[in-house]
């Protein structure tokens, strides 16, 4: 899906109705890079709380772009082939109105997007590129082998901070106890832990020839990629929720009490999510007319479920690629240019 470079039209005041979705967003549909304290003020989407936090912090705010970004990318990779496959429908928006209800497909978003925050701020402390924060030297462990280690590790510590900070602010100065916002703030953390809870130890050997007369390791994030496959499965396995007092508390618990109780990892949503078969405005919805299927699958790729029972149409095209590859001595591929007829299928 094609991401819009607004540059300087992302100045502009926040008059626009937007959904009631994740406003910040819209910096993810920017390339203007935010350097100055003014710019705050003007960027739209964020409430009073994140401008503050936005002018005390305004070396991260670049970082906080690029994890806007890099949730959007994602979110359109993990659901490239299903109904609704996180089109952007609007530069400010984003997404459109499909994010006003609690939906599985809000909670992903909620937890995608405070996933990217925690991710790229924590890869911009690692790699010194923020004066405020640098990679975490308190780490240390030992290794299977008997290998005592500490290095330069991600600091997870500070991006899950700032993301709780940032992303969870409107959240937390909303309806307070309201189950939508409890909703949202669960998502949010269950996002973030999908980044933390799977950390890995990453190893260096030196020495001579690369022997490991001497190791250097660290703990790394796991990549995007990894965290959005993760999160994808947790969407496929979400749990409605209804929020209830319990004591002093309202809390979300499953709407089937047979079901186990979700944790702090799991997504959770509070409504069933449309069928996104047919245009639909009011909820967000394109459609699936004209949408690329797969004939002999009976997933949700396959034409009998994307196209909703509607049929679908065959084109045939002509591809070109590379073929009969030959590595020649020293040092290069030479390959021939093959065509080759593809049929394509496409819903109506």
């Amino acid at each position: 899906m094609e991401v819009w470079a607004l540059g300087i039209g992302i100045l502009l005041l926040d008059r626009c109705q937007l959904s009631d979705g994740i406003k910040w967003l819209a910096l993810g549909m920017s390339s203007i890079s935010i350097n100055t304290e003014q710019i705050c003020d003007e960027l739209i989407g964020l409430n009073n709380r994140q401008k503050v936090l936005c002018k005390r912090n305004v070396e991260i705010m670049n970082s906080v772009t690029m994890g806007a970004r890099t949730a959007i990318d994602e979110c359109q990779y993990q659901f490239k082939n299903r109904r609704w496959n996180c089109s952007t429908v609007d530069p400010v928006s984003v997404f459109g109105n499909v994010l006003d209800q609690g939906t599985r497909e809000a909670a992903f978003v909620h937890a995608i997007s405070a996933a990217g925050v925690a991710h790229s701020v924590t890869r911009a402390c690692s790699s010194g590129e923020l004066e405020k924060c640098g990679c975490d030297r308190t780490i240390n462990g030992k290794s299977p082998d008997g290998f005592t280690w500490s290095g330069c590790s991600d600091n997870i510590a500070y991006g899950n901070a700032f993301s709780k900070a940032f992303v969870d602010a409107r959240e937390r100065h909303r309806h307070k106890g309201g189950g939508r916002a409890l909703m949202n703030l669960h998502n949010n953390e269950a996002g973030r832990r999908s980044v933390e809870k799977h950390m890995k130890v990453e190893c260096k050997c030196h020495g001579v020839s690369g022997s490991c007369e001497l190791k250097t390791c660290w703990r790394a994030m796991p990549t995007f990629r990894e965290v959005g496959a993760r999160l994808k499965e947790k969407f496929d396995g979400a749990t409605e929720a209804i929020q209830e007092r319990i004591g002093t508390r309202r809390q979300l618990v499953p709407v089937n009490k047979q079901f186990k109780p979700h944790t702090h990892e799991d997504l959770v949503y509070l409504v069933p999510s449309p069928d996104f078969c047919d245009p639909d405005p009011s909820i967000g919805s394109l459609g699936t007319r004209g949408r690329l299927c797969n004939s002999s699958s009976k997933a949700i790729d396959g034409c009998d479920l994307m196209c909703c029972g509607r049929g679908f149409k065959t084109r045939r095209k002509m591809v070109v690629e590379r073929c009969m590859c030959k590595f020649h001595w020293c040092c290069y591929v030479k390959c021939k240019e093959c065509r080759r007829e593809v049929e394509e299928h496409y819903c109506l």
